[in-house]
């Protein structure tokens, strides 16, 4: 857990650091953001996040080469985490061109595809999906079929996070979130396995909630800077691969609670699914009332418009910075429910998760009403 951690330090710090860098390319450059009647911001604001998101996930994977522990761990933990780098740097490359010239949306598509494509060659994708105890045995899919599922995953992925990209901190706190809830999932699935704690997925998802964590100063709202399309695709590929590398990864066992002998709720056929679309329910729920919204008007599903649910939270009288953090809320309570039920089911965790839904309900409904409906930053 220590050198997970560091590696979260590391990441951190490095993104934190090269964000004022970044900053300067994209002024230098001109991809800044312009004011649009859609957005949120009142000034132009640079781009170019994601280049000092990638940065850091680079340190977070270098660093975690040297520590005496990662070190040791199996050839295909860091093979498999160079490839998603790697598939990472080709999507953040792609934003960054966005970025500058403001690509087509089906041109972008074509390059989410060509990079869930890298993935895919290089194996990282979705192999056989185990059947829970006391049966046993797999589900083994076909190549197409594996294929298939794989882009849709990383796609969606993709583009739920570019959806809710909205406000400012917003998409950098849910994915750090998630990214967390996810780090846990994978370290508690190793340990309740008895398997290495070296896990790809493990690894990295600490990197990804560190990379948040580093970009969230300087862009929580006031934003000085922009993560654009380079750091909303890069958290999209990033948290969608950490998840496909966990994917058929363990044996099938009886999985018993640490300490107490009970079982744990585990269902391991579908949890490696489950819990990666549990913490991007927020963005996901987003990107499908937009596809329905706008088909309904007899639009293009990728369309712009001002009808998103971080537009919706200020429409009902939150101020910008409440709405992002109720939102961070919701994705962690779903994230970390879906996560913590599976994993140590009990009264006690419904009583917490239950509390953790009624806090967030308030917060959500019944504030804008006791603040009369006028936001307060």
């Amino acid at each position: 857990m220590r050198e997970y951690l560091l590696v979260f330090l590391v990441a951190a710090s490095v993104t934190y650091l090269l964000t004022v860098i970044a900053r300067e390319v994209a002024l230098r450059t001109g991809a800044v953001a312009q004011v649009r009647d859609r957005d949120m911001h009142a000034v132009p604001i640079p781009y170019f996040g994601g280049l000092a998101m990638l940065g850091g996930l680079i340190a977070g994977f270098v660093v975690a080469r040297e520590l005496p522990f990662l070190s040791l761990s199996a050839p295909n933990v860091f093979r498999d985490a160079a490839v998603v780098l790697v598939a990472g740097a080709m999507i953040c490359a792609i934003g960054v061109i966005d970025d500058l010239v403001e690509l087509d949306a089906l041109t972008k598509l074509g390059g989410q595809v060509l990079v869930a494509g890298f993935l895919i060659y290089f194996d990282v994708q979705y192999r056989f999906f185990p059947f829970p105890a006391p049966g046993g045995g797999q589900f083994s899919l076909e190549q197409s079929q594996a294929a298939l599922l794989t882009v849709i995953t990383v796609v969606a992925t993709i583009n739920a996070v570019n959806f809710v990209d909205g406000l400012d901190g917003l998409a950098a706190g849910v994915i750090g979130v998630g990214a967390t809830a996810f780090f846990l999932f994978c370290y508690q699935l190793a340990n309740l396995n008895d398997v290495s704690l070296a896990v790809t997925g493990a690894l990295l998802s600490a990197a990804l909630a560190g990379v948040c964590a580093g970009f969230l100063p300087h862009n929580f709202y006031p934003a000085r800077l922009f993560m654009g399309d380079s750091g909303s695709m890069l958290l999209g590929l990033m948290l969608s691969a950490s998840a496909l590398t966990l994917t058929g990864q363990f044996a099938i066992t009886d999985i018993q609670q640490g300490g107490g002998g009970s079982e744990a709720s585990l269902l391991p056929t579908l949890l490696p699914i489950i819990v990666p679309l549990s913490i991007l329910v927020v963005p996901f729920a987003d990107l499908l009332l937009a596809v329905v919204r706008r088909t309904r008007r007899g639009q293009m599903f990728y369309h712009p418009d001002k009808q998103h649910l971080h537009h919706r939270m200020l429409e009902i009288g939150h101020s910008h910075r409440r709405a992002v953090v109720i939102m961070w809320l919701w994705a962690g309570l779903i994230g970390f429910g879906t996560v913590v039920g599976s994993l140590y089911a009990g009264r006690l965790t419904w009583l917490a998760l239950g509390l953790w839904f009624v806090m967030t309900a308030a917060l959500t409904f019944l504030v804008p009403r006791f603040r009369g409906l006028h936001p307060v930053e």
